[in-house]
């Protein structure tokens, strides 16, 4: 296991803790949904964010370090939506 994984692994963390707090943030718009909208899309969020982590470890593993940077950039603008979100901006 090499850096690459483990600053994968450890950006996976935070991308489900941004996903948790967005949903648990009571956005106007997330509230208006109807539950059953609301229940698969946190896990619809959840089934993808897990797919994308576990290619990205995935690939890394398998010799291609360079998705570490393409897995930062994709946590920096997951990061910033979710900014967005959770300031109400959007």
């Amino acid at each position: 296991m090499g850096l690459a994984t483990i600053i994968i692994f450890v950006l996976g963390i935070g991308n489900f803790a941004i996903n948790r707090a967005v949903f648990d943030s009571g956005h106007p718009l997330l509230v208006r949904l109807p539950h059953v909208s609301q229940t698969l899309g946190r896990r619809a969020a959840l089934v993808s964010e897990f797919a994308v982590l576990f290619f990205a470890l995935l690939l890394s593993v398998e010799g291609w370090p360079g998705f570490a940077w393409a897995y930062a950039a994709y946590t920096g603008f997951n990061g910033g939506a979710a900014w967005l979100i959770l300031t109400r901006r959007v």
